[in-house]
């Protein structure tokens, strides 16, 4: 049975981000003071450098991924595409690898970049050991974003709890934020790292300008997952500082 490579696309997800600036001090974000920039921005920039042209082998972003995972001896995972623009993800609970349309259908270095390190994670999870932290992947891909979704809902509840009991919940949720980015940092790398190798050893890619193109582009979506939690950290000590000192901030 070969990796299916299906005709529709797959729904995509979407996050509300949303500020409320009038809950009590305590709960003020970094990012409500402009103290976190943008960390989709680097990706994309790089992103769209390399999205153009087309590789020497002429394959798209889903024919390279069928023929990664035949070679590595996966079939039961559905290929298919979505509309989400770098909203590319595998999902271990239906055995589904998803790429944005424009990687699917796209031959472009970048396109090619993205396919293989999906695969990547999708071997990752094949094997018994990576199956707990694959799994993961399911809700985990893009990394949990700080900002809008835990502070918005807990800046709500703090105009009807005690403050202090406001920030020892955003301390503990942006706690395991920052906790499921940590454990996300290894899978993303390796996924990155099997990407590179699978698409040199099958000449997917050329030497030179092509594989180099392809890890500029892995290597700056990994370190959108280094971003996210160092950016959870600091939003996890910014709530806790206040818990452990017994001072709120103005």
């Amino acid at each position: 049975m070969r990796p299916r490579l299906a005709p529709g696309g797959a729904g995509g997800r979407s996050r509300a981000n949303e500020t409320n600036d009038n809950y009590d001090p305590v709960a003020h974000p970094p990012r409500d003071r402009g103290a976190v920039a943008d960390r989709g921005r680097p990706v994309r920039s790089v992103y769209n450098r390399y999205n153009q042209g087309s590789v020497l082998s002429g394959l798209t972003g889903g024919e390279a991924a069928a023929l990664i995972l035949r070679r590595v001896g996966i079939h039961d995972v559905e290929i298919t595409h979505h509309d989400d623009m770098l909203g590319d993800h595998y999902d271990p609970l239906h055995k589904r690898l998803v790429l944005s349309s424009a990687n699917y259908f796209g031959s472009t270095p970048a396109a090619l970049g993205v396919a293989a390190h999906e695969c990547g994670h999708a071997l990752q999870h094949a094997r018994p050991a990576s199956r707990c932290i694959g799994a993961s992947r399911q809700w985990g891909s893009p990394p949990m974003q700080p900002g809008g979704d835990v502070d918005s809902t807990a800046g709500i509840a703090t105009g009807l709890i005690a403050p202090i009991v406001g920030a020892t919940i955003l301390a503990v949720a942006w706690g395991i934020i920052m906790l499921f980015n940590l454990v996300t940092l290894p899978v993303e790398f390796d996924a990155s790292r099997r990407a590179k190798a699978v698409l040199a050893r099958m000449g997917l890619i050329a030497p030179g300008a092509e594989a180099a193109a392809v890890s500029k582009v892995l290597n700056a979506a990994a370190w959108t997952y280094v971003a996210a939690f160092i950016t959870s950290l600091v939003y996890f000590l910014w709530h806790l500082l206040p818990l452990l000192t017994g001072r709120q901030r103005d």
